[in-house]
């Protein structure tokens, strides 16, 4: 599968997740609703793997491996994540999310030993200054006090658990571990450590009656981890996590379509403009712009 559909798998599943986080926000404590959601996900791959045979056996450093992807990327990035949904607009976690990018770019080069791609700096900052004339009118609405600010300094610690997740991620696919069973372990480890942690801290069981709880964790666990997740191992394997991460960007405009016909989002010449500065971002993020394609990387 070509990059472009894998990134496109990703951006249109992860620009609608926004909107299924919601309904599972408020029913049950945050880290049993991620543990539910990694629960469905992880029984889902490892059944895919024992039909189609796929082998379980993999070396005790590549799980140790694996279980840090599990923590940082699963466990970690997606407990916080919801807790700061609860006190923060979508919008303001939108445009915190391109944070990802600078930290994937900062630690492939401090750990990978990877170079610095001029064209990935350069296009993440136009697609953040595009997140920024799209969301305009949102975060005019917003006013700091004590919750906001928790919910920031919550997001930004999600973000970087989510980086480091990636850049293992990257080393471990890199050696040659297949995608399906690397997902598999890290969500079954991010299972476990949910668990575990909903225990010691006494998480009081909620057993959600909403159906729409239920529809959204379907969702969440077999298209936004299952199949977004396995597309977004593939095209970070592929062309490296500071490259993939600026699917964060994307998703956003994904978002705002599906709110224009569901929220009633109104479009303004300023967000217009912000989707094609964010589209142009990531065209020289990917090097199909010809004056960064032959650039030669920063090293620093």
């Amino acid at each position: 599968m070509n990059n472009g559909v894998l990134f496109a798998i990703c951006t249109l599943i992860w620009g609608s997740t926004w909107i299924a986080i919601t309904y599972q926000i408020g029913h049950t404590a945050e880290t049993l609703a991620v543990a539910w959601r990694y629960t469905l996900a992880a029984l889902c791959l490892g059944l895919f793997c024992a039909v189609r045979g796929l082998p379980f056996k993999l070396p005790l450093h590549i799980h140790i491996k694996m279980a840090g992807v599990g923590f940082f990327l699963y466990c970690l990035n997606y407990t916080l994540l919801y807790m700061a949904q609860a006190h923060i607009i979508s919008a303001l976690l939108a445009l915190m999310s391109s944070s990802i990018i600078y930290f994937n770019v900062v630690l492939r080069r401090w750990w990978l030993k990877q170079p610095i791609r001029l064209e990935v700096v350069v296009g993440a900052t136009l697609g953040l200054a595009g997140i920024v004339c799209m969301f305009v009118p949102e975060f005019s609405k917003v006013s700091m006090d004590a919750a906001l600010a928790a919910g920031v300094s919550i997001a930004f610690v999600s973000f970087f658990s989510a980086s480091i997740g990636n850049v293992i991620s990257e080393r471990i696919l890199t050696s040659g571990t297949p995608v399906i069973q690397m997902n598999f372990y890290a969500m079954s480890y991010a299972m476990v450590m949910l668990y575990i942690t909903a225990w010691v801290t006494n998480e009081t069981l909620v057993v959600p009656t909403a159906p729409e709880f239920y529809i959204s964790l379907l969702y969440l666990a077999l298209f936004g981890s299952v199949l977004a997740f396995g597309s977004y191992m593939k095209l970070l394997k592929q062309i490296g996590a500071d490259k993939a991460a600026y699917v964060v960007l994307v998703y956003p405009i994904v978002a705002l379509v599906i709110s224009t016909f569901f929220e009633g989002y109104t479009w303004s010449w300023l967000s217009v403009l912000g989707v094609v500065v964010v589209l142009v971002g990531n065209a020289i993020a990917m090097g199909k712009v010809p004056m960064f394609m032959r650039r030669p990387p920063l090293s620093g």
